[in-house]
């Protein structure tokens, strides 16, 4: 999931619009959902997610790298004649999140305990490195641009959530995810992330019943933006 080989730089993956709308725990959110679809990762005791197999039992054909050492600089993937020789794109680096948020799971660890963890935060760092260089943060807080708010918004308006989820894709899940939170969580995933914890239950007398949504967006966002999902295709385009 979250894989884009042949996309083009301009094409965001949905980690990295999830980080433009809602921060950091939105963009460890769609990795999470990246890898229970991939079927490694899956609900644990309540409030919590679990590593369920290693990653090379997930999707063979878009394999996760392995994380660098500590302290050395993430290393470009081999070329495949698609991109430049030596660069960092955004679909690896997507990648690298996903592998660090799976790195993470040594036992059943809930959403924010993952977002804290000191490699899921390195590689949320690299993910905002490609939207850096791509001129959608400000310097030197890192937050998203006017441009990259109203590109985000113009997402939403184009990409609502559907009534149905028959025939949709997984890269229609990690985009609802990213562009909608909770609201697409409850469409397209909504027993698991109830179960791990994504999403909340509220009580009201003797019943349980779900919270609204708080995650219509940290950050809204016009422009043309093209999003790149999994399985190594591009979806979605404007």
């Amino acid at each position: 999931m979250g894989d884009c080989i042949h996309c083009a730089d301009a094409r965001r993956t949905p980690h990295e619009i999830a980080l433009l709308r809602g921060g950091p725990r939105a963009a460890v959110t769609v990795a999470v959902v990246a890898l229970h679809l991939r079927g490694v990762l899956e609900a644990g005791p309540p409030g919590t997610v679990r590593a369920s197999r290693p990653t090379e039992a997930g999707d063979a054909e878009h394999p996760l790298p392995p994380l660098p050492p500590v302290g050395v600089p993430l290393d470009p993937p081999a070329t495949d004649g698609a991109r430049p020789a030596g660069a960092v794109d955004t679909a690896y680096r997507a990648l690298i999140l996903e592998s660090a948020v799976h790195g993470a799971l040594d036992e059943p660890t809930g959403l924010g305990e993952l977002v804290r963890h000191p490699e899921v935060r390195w590689a949320v760092a690299e993910v905002r490195v490609g939207l850096a260089e791509a001129g959608l943060l400000t310097y030197p807080l890192l937050r998203p641009t006017r441009a990259a708010r109203r590109r985000v918004r113009a997402l939403r308006e184009q990409h609502p959530l559907p009534a149905v989820r028959r025939g949709l894709t997984p890269d229609d899940t990690l985009l609802a995810v990213a562009l909608h939170g909770e609201q697409g969580l409850r469409v397209f995933v909504p027993r698991f992330a109830l179960r791990a914890g994504l999403t909340a239950r509220v009580r009201i007398g003797n019943k349980s019943m779900l919270r609204p949504s708080r995650s219509s967006g940290t950050y809204g966002g016009s422009g043309g933006f093209h999003y790149c999902g999994g399985g190594g295709g591009c979806g979605g385009g404007m």
